[in-house]
């Protein structure tokens, strides 16, 4: 995985194959797969107040944990499937994190009684399109921006939770509603 290109990639993703991977094959691509979109949802707000790459390793055990991130699964769980994932150490045993990531479910389905999905309410914020950012040097990378924020608001107001404006920029940035590879770095141009 290590190659050349290291030197021009995102700093963010150097040292850890695992990172680079990810970096290199899933972070900034764009992404319109409802359960993907939920899984990066769930995996956004666990991440909170930690790093991604404490996520990135847990998430086959997320995977497992949570039902292949399977919405309709999810939104049935009751105190028995609390009590298990408390207890499961392959996932961040957070008992907000855990109500939450049900909620999201609940809220998940709801978007979808009222026909939409969340391919429509994600992507309507940047109108159907990345934002293609120009950024050269890793400082200049916002945590979050006006657009996560409204998102975020709009997420509240339905009914999800760990949600806010720095979650949600992270999720964008995750499935490419923004790009925000640096210039430099050869997936920003294979993703312009």
């Amino acid at each position: 995985m290590n190659s050349s290109s290291d030197d021009n990639r995102c700093p963010w993703c150097l040292g850890d194959d695992l990172y680079i991977a990810y970096h290199d094959t899933e972070w900034g691509v764009p992404c319109h797969d409802e359960r993907t979109l939920f899984e990066f949802l769930i995996l956004e707000g666990a991440q909170a107040g930690l790093s991604w790459i404490t996520i990135l390793r847990k998430r086959e055990n997320y995977r497992r944990a949570f039902a292949g991130f399977d919405a309709g699964k999810i939104a049935r769980y009751g105190e028995n499937d609390v009590a298990r994932l408390l207890g499961d150490a392959g996932i961040v045993r957070n008992k907000l994190k855990i109500a939450a990531a049900i909620d999201n479910a609940r809220a998940t389905l709801a978007l979808y009684e009222a026909g939409s999905s969340l391919d429509r309410l994600f992507w309507q914020f940047v109108d159907g399109r990345p934002v293609i950012n120009r950024w050269q040097r890793p400082d200049e990378v916002p945590v979050s921006t006006p657009t996560a924020a409204a998102l975020s608001k709009e997420l509240k107001r339905r009914g999800f939770r760990f949600v806010g404006p720095v979650v949600i920029y992270s999720h964008m940035q995750a499935t490419g509603m923004v790009n925000d590879h640096l210039v430099r770095c050869p997936r920003h141009a294979a993703l312009s």
